[in-house]
């Protein structure tokens, strides 16, 4: 018998439109002898449904059902592929629990915890994780560029503390440019995060539950033709992902070895990419996607395709682990 999947996108952030290209990916590509697939649209204004025909149906938040005319669509599980919130920061992964449907991201508290760049970082911290130096602000907070500048050096990179797809950051070169890089980073979150500019290599590493297994997928060197990895250089062209990155087999399984404690140590589950700077062959961690891109060009896909693994396959395993 066919399991019933709303697959959720959208969300209520700048990643908006990334969102819906993964969901609609995700969408596409699972099979439809085993599922009966619902894309889902959440935005801030309406939950939505929209058939081939073009009619449109809100979801009932009640119960996360739909009221079909011939029907009423009660779902068995949801593929989340929200970027930003509210999939990924806990809030969707909350409100189904308490429904008791299964969703397909890490739980509530992993992925507020993860979401949120500065905690993220200060709950690792203790475990010796290498990171950069940071300072953080507030929006109302009186700023004092020269104690930042002391705490972080320059060049530093200035970020919304809970944002993606690299909405709201900054590389800042000079102590006149912070003013600018603070007001594009508050437009994205009331909380800022303040990093000294890292000097390497930067990998992205794919950790999944994949089978029932915790699987580390190959890794991804990232090389950006701008300053840094910005939304430009992930969306538009303005990279080149190496998959597998070209490692010193020692440094790689130092690489991996750290990226899979942070998955165990955190309880994570599902889908997860993690960002790092190899500083003097050191990964530091520079953040934890829960929800990273599921497009052909995104990069966990590019790396399950590496390993040998289909989207359907990729797709279906996460479905698989939930129940």
């Amino acid at each position: 018998m066919k399991k019933t999947i709303a697959v959720i996108m959208g969300g209520y952030t700048s990643e908006f439109e990334i969102s819906l290209k993964s969901g609609s990916v995700v969408a596409a590509h699972l099979d439809p002898e085993k599922y009966e697939v619902y894309p889902i649209v959440i935005s801030k204004n309406r939950w939505t449904y929209t058939t081939d025909h073009g009619a449109v149906y809100p979801i009932q938040k009640g119960n996360f059902s739909l009221e079909l005319p011939h029907k009423q669509v009660l779902f068995d599980g949801v593929f989340n592929a929200i970027h930003g919130s509210p999939g990924e920061d806990g809030k969707i992964q909350a409100y189904l629990e308490l429904l008791g449907i299964p969703q397909t991201a890490c739980d509530f508290y992993q992925a507020a915890l993860t979401y949120n760049k500065r905690d993220l970082l200060s709950v690792l911290k203790p475990y010796g994780i290498a990171m950069a130096k940071s300072f953080y602000l507030n929006y109302g907070d009186p700023i004092n560029h020269e104690a930042i500048i002391q705490k972080v050096g320059l060049p530093c990179f200035v970020k919304a503390n809970r944002s993606g797809s690299s909405f709201g950051i900054s590389k800042v070169f000079a102590i006149d440019q912070m003013e600018a890089a603070l007001e594009i980073a508050f437009k994205e979150d009331k909380e800022v995060i303040i990093e000294e500019a890292l000097v390497g290599r930067e990998v992205s590493v794919g950790v999944i539950q994949y089978k029932g297994k915790t699987k580390v997928l190959p890794i991804t060197e990232i090389i950006s033709e701008n300053d840094f990895f910005d939304y430009e250089a992930k969306y538009e062209g303005k990279s080149t992902e190496i998959t597998p990155a070209k490692l010193n087999p020692e440094v790689e399984q130092n690489i991996i070895a750290v990226a899979t404690f942070v998955y165990n140590t955190l309880k994570l589950k599902g889908y997860t990419r993690s960002e790092f700077i190899l500083v003097n062959n050191v990964p530091h961690l520079l953040e934890v996607n829960t929800t990273p891109g599921m497009t052909q060009h995104s990069i966990l896909p590019q790396q399950a395709k590496e390993a040998g693994i289909s989207l359907p396959q990729l797709f279906e395993s996460a479905l698989e682990s939930i129940w």
